[in-house]
């Protein structure tokens, strides 16, 4: 599988894709040269997958799911939830201030 070249301004969800895969990653015990034997990728990548800089494949992505023993579905579902989760918690902060008096100058 040929990498996919690095991205170069940060992708929110790829930073959140790679969170998810450090954490299945960790909580199999595995290294990340383990890991990436098992998935048969270079650990440079794979690091760079969970840091965020770079989106896999489709087929890295289905490949790393099988080996963690997930779908790539639920990988997807995941970042999905916390894209949705991130947009609420904005849209609610920016309620927030809009609803917060404006200051006058006889203040």
């Amino acid at each position: 599988m040929t990498p996919m070249p690095k991205l170069t301004s940060t992708n929110h969800d790829a930073v959140r894709f790679g969170a998810i895969l450090r954490r299945l990653r960790v909580a199999r015990g595995w290294t990340l040269i383990i890991a990436a034997q098992r998935c048969g990728m270079n650990p440079n990548y794979l690091g760079s997958l969970e840091k965020g800089g770079n989106m896999p494949s489709v087929g890295s992505l289905l490949e790393i799911a099988d080996v963690y023993g997930t779908s790539a579905a639920d990988i997807i579902r995941e970042v999905e939830d916390a894209r949705h989760a991130a947009r609420k918690q904005r849209a609610e902060a920016e309620a927030a201030t809009e609803a917060q008096p404006t200051s006058t100058a006889s203040d």
